[in-house]
């Protein structure tokens, strides 16, 4: 797949895809209510009434702001506040750029917003009062360099399934991954000269969660991490670091996966003896210095760099504005950045195969989890690009090769599920045997001027997220997806979802939901996982099979669809494109050597 998406989604129909749309500005309480009022060891704070018959508190810090000298530090517990805080809207989204993929409200894209100051959460109550109540902390998508909480609202979650729900910042992009000897300089501890702030501002976040969230009926006992894509990524993170243990008792994870870069990546050079990646942390420097007219090429950042104290340089990067910073990476058009982020490095996570270390009974926070992917994870982002699907008249999508389309995001999910759920599923489930698979199938959007959204969309990436909340009011553009047709099934599935989402966070395995009026999910032994859908696509079911690394590739190489060598290469292009099954080597052994990995130029 391209790896750039369009600069300008044309918003009748992209918009009902969330890819389309910027951020809607996030729902708040319209005032504080007295009700609310909660005695924390943070401090008092007030928040107000939120939907579904939830209370809601917003905006609350748990660490002190990561600006200054805290820049690249580990971040330190919050200040005890005075008086009664009022927690009625959220924080301000960490410094991103602009994106259609659920970035920061209010900045479009190309531009950069956000503020440093944002190590904030929320919490939604059940509006009853109630004590020991299961919390479920959410971490958010978007590449880990974009993403914000308030697209969430856990009000449905909570007051149905009688739950603490609680979304969290953290550090994004280069502020929450970013590791340099000057950096390093003065570090307190291995975590801290880890790189990986963001991971370190999550286990900051659930410590927080340890000492307060009894004042809000929650049980700190009885934590369950979830995430999303990046967010889920997070998980495996907090599964893996040992910063975190003892911290959360359950985890889920959609759509994420074990990917990280090694140390040399993210901090060496690119012409070093063992390469960095090409935004390391030293080429970043070099960049940097070059644009504040420091140094005239690269060769004269690298020997000022060499001649300049650690100290004097990391104070130097510290006073960078955060616009600048980011400035100096170069984004996709959908505002992500390509870098290197969950780094091995010994400490906050493992050096090495991370599956491997899930398969160590010591290797990781040996917690029941939940693992799962969606079935059309990629059409998402292939919809949002031209080299799949062109517009007509500007507003009419029409795919490019059908047959393509289908047989390639077919493989690209397969994929994703291989390395995303099955795998590491399989590594956990040889010492957590409450181990379960899930994937996500509806496909029930409405065809649109002859555009069938089932087919160009289907259960794209992130999809499952509003079933698992109960919260479909994103916005008139995305109504039109969530239509009163697809309405009963919708909310049927949503409804099964919540339900085994709050059993697991009960007590670690979601068996027939909460209401025991569902099929039984049973664990992962290396085949079995849940299909979710509606009725009308078979309803909620167990189902067979795993998918592997070798299996997708051996099914690419042996399928009909895929008639001649230039086909097949096509689809490989693609799983090497998409980052994480193949490399470019493997793809010239697979007899691609005719066929160039850059760009197809058998396709002009």
């Amino acid at each position: 797949m391209a790896s750039s998406l369009p600069r300008r989604c044309v918003a009748a129909l992209l918009l009902l895809a969330a890819c389309g749309r910027e951020s809607p500005t996030p729902w708040a309480p319209a005032a504080a209510d007295p009700r609310t009022v909660r005695r924390l060891p943070a401090g008092d704070v007030i928040g107000g009434a939120g939907r579904y018959g939830s209370f809601a508190w917003l905006g609350i810090p748990y660490a002190k702001p990561p600006v200054g000298d805290r820049r690249w530090r580990a971040p330190e517990p919050a200040e005890r506040w005075g008086g009664t805080r009022r927690a009625l809207a959220f924080g301000p989204a960490c410094p991103q750029y602009g994106s259609r993929f659920g970035g920061a409200p209010g900045v479009g894209p190309g531009e950069i917003g956000g503020s440093e100051d944002c190590l904030t959460l929320n919490v939604w109550t059940p509006e009853t009062a109630a004590t020991g109540l299961p919390v479920f902390v959410w971490i958010h998508g978007g590449g880990n360099t974009i993403g914000h909480a308030g697209t969430y609202d856990g009000g449905n979650l909570a007051a149905t399934h009688r739950l603490v729900v609680v979304t969290v910042q953290y550090r994004l992009g280069p502020l929450g991954w970013f590791r340099h000897p000057a950096v390093r300089a003065g570090t307190a501890s291995a975590a801290e000269e880890s790189g990986n702030f963001a991971v370190l501002d999550l286990v900051r976040a659930l410590a927080w969660v340890r000492d307060n969230v009894a004042g809000f009926g929650g049980d700190p006992g009885s934590v369950t991490i979830a995430g999303e894509s990046a967010g889920g990524q997070n998980v495996y993170a907090l599964l893996l670091t040992p910063e975190a243990r003892g911290l959360f008792h359950r985890a889920i994870v959609e759509s994420g996966g074990l990917w990280s870069y090694s140390v040399a990546a993210a901090e060496h050079a690119t012409d070093d003896p063992e390469p960095g990646d090409p935004q390391s942390s030293a080429e970043i420097v070099f960049r940097l210095l070059q644009r504040k007219g420091l140094a005239a090429d690269r060769a004269a950042a690298k020997a000022y760099v060499a001649k300049t104290p650690a100290g004097e340089l990391a104070a130097w990067l510290r006073a960078i504005p955060a616009a600048e910073l980011l400035a100096a990476y170069a984004p996709t058009s959908a505002g992500m950045i390509d870098m290197p982020r969950a780094l091995r490095d010994g400490a906050v996570l493992p050096d090495g195969d991370l599956a491997a270390h899930l398969a160590r009974a010591d290797g990781w926070n040996r917690v029941p989890v939940i693992a799962g992917t969606n079935l059309d994870e990629n059409k998402l982002f292939m919809f949002a690009d031209p080299e799949w699907v062109r517009m007509r008249f500007w507003i009419l999508p029409r795919v490019v090769d059908e047959a393509r389309y289908e047989v390639t995001s077919e493989y690209l999910a397969r994929a994703w599920k291989a390395r995303g759920a099955d795998g590491p599923a399989t590594a956990m489930a040889t010492s957590q045997p409450r181990t379960f698979v899930y994937r996500f199938d509806w496909r029930d959007e409405p065809t649109i001027l002859g555009a069938d959204l089932g087919k160009l969309l289907g259960a794209a990436h992130a999809f499952e997220i509003p079933f698992v909340f109960g919260h479909f009011d994103l916005g008139p553009e995305v109504r039109r997806i969530y239509t009163e047709e697809n309405a009963p099934g919708r909310q049927a599935l949503s409804r099964a979802m919540m339900s085994y989402w709050a059993a697991f966070a009960y007590t670690g395995d979601p068996g027939r939901g909460r209401d025991g009026d569902l099929p039984r999910w049973e664990p992962w032994d290396g085949a079995r996982f849940l299909v979710l859908d509606a009725p009308a696509g078979g309803g909620v079911r167990m189902g067979s099979g795993a998918e592997t690394r070798d299996g997708v590739l051996a099914a690419v190489a042996a399928d009909p669809r895929l008639a001649s060598p230039r086909d097949r290469c096509r689809v490989l292009h693609e799983l090497v494109e998409d980052g994480r099954l193949l490399g470019r080597a493997e793809y010239a052994r697979r007899g691609c050597a005719d066929f160039p990995y850059d760009a197809y130029p058998w396709d002009e």
